[in-house]
């Protein structure tokens, strides 16, 4: 099916990207501060959803200014009872993905956002970048934009409301200002959990340097529980594994 929700990793600081989406679903746009979210829904949400941003954002801010190793920690840190739900989200994520918490920031802000919008919404697609969280009644297409590689922008992700999937995130360390270790054009992760999902992303990007270590980082990813597919792209090489169809464009 052509309809598409959204482009994986976008270029750095531009999201000129969201002018390609083509849905049924009606496109707005929130920003507050560094957060920029395109929505995807069957009624306008954007008032709702400017303030469920400012409110996710006020309790991680929040929580930084009293715990100030959690935003540079690149290792997982203890669950904190204690914490708001989305800073305890991504707490979860890094343990999960063996990744420090702000790796989850992305996925655990585009899926608290769209969680509180379901009421509001038959289905709803909230895109954070790289990050996406979806509630759909119909199959839709995701590009990969996977930077200078010859597969960027030539093949999607066809997910469908019965795959059970909620999240697709993408990390690359080449492409966007988000750390990593690696060099994968594109490392995508499929699953339940969004901020699961960018935690992951970010792990098994760091494990690829090289077309060499595609089967080895998808392995890993296999061994995490809520994972449920994977796609990484190095140049012109591909490695998938798990529920996700790989479309051409």
């Amino acid at each position: 099916m052509s309809d598409r929700a959204g482009h994986q990793q976008p270029p750095p600081n531009e999201r000129s990207y969201r002018q390609l989406v083509r849905s049924h679903l009606l496109a707005e746009r929130v920003v507050v501060q560094q957060t920029d979210l395109g929505l995807y829904s069957t009624r306008p949400v954007a008032a709702a959803a400017k303030e469920a941003v400012i409110a996710q954002r006020a309790y991680l801010e929040a929580y930084l200014h009293s715990h100030p190793d959690f935003l540079h920690r690149l290792t997982p840190l203890p669950i904190d009872p204690l914490a708001p739900p989305i800073v305890r989200h991504m707490l979860q994520a890094g343990l999960a993905a063996q990744v420090g918490p702000m790796a989850a920031v992305a996925g655990a802000l585009a899926e608290q956002v769209g969680r509180e919008l379901l009421p509001l919404t038959d289905e709803i697609i909230v895109e954070n970048g790289g990050d996406i969280f979806l509630h759909i009644s119909r199959p839709v297409t995701m590009a990969v934009f996977a930077g200078s590689s010859p597969l960027s922008l030539k093949i999607g992700l066809r997910v469908t409301p019965e795959s059970g999937v909620k999240a697709v995130c993408t990390s690359s360390g080449t492409v966007g200002h988000s750390l990593s270790f690696g060099r994968a054009d594109a490392a995508c992760v499929l699953g339940h959990d969004c901020a699961l999902a960018d935690a992951a992303a970010t792990a098994l990007g760091n494990r690829v340097r090289t077309p060499g270590d595609i089967q080895a980082a998808i392995r890993w990813a296999q061994g995490i529980a809520g994972i449920l597919g994977v796609l990484i792209v190095v140049g012109e090489k591909m490695g998938a594994w798990g529920a996700l169809e790989v479309a051409p464009l």
